[in-house]
């Protein structure tokens, strides 16, 4: 008799989040991004695609170019972690 299979669903932190969002935003390493330049473009991409949606860009850019994906999120995950999450909030 086989078994059901269960998919456990982990939640994202917060900068879970904004990796997601940095990665669907349309800011570029070429921009040369200041935190307040980094900050705006996660509101922005959140106000524009929810999490969901920052998640589903991601995912679909996974699909298309992984390894182009998978450069910018190194981009996006360098940046987040430069500093803390409130001093990402304080410039937004």
């Amino acid at each position: 008799m086989p078994t059901a299979t269960q998919i456990t669903l982990t939640p994202l932190d917060n900068n879970g989040v904004r990796c997601q969002a940095l990665f669907a935003s349309t800011l570029q390493p070429s921009d040369a991004p200041t935190p307040g330049m980094v900050a705006t473009a996660i509101s922005r991409a959140i106000q524009q695609f929810g999490t969901g949606g920052c998640a589903g860009q991601m995912a679909q850019e996974f699909g298309d170019h992984p390894d182009a994906a998978a450069t910018r999120m190194r981009w996006a995950r360098r940046l987040i972690a430069l500093g803390p999450a409130a001093r990402w909030q304080e410039a937004a």
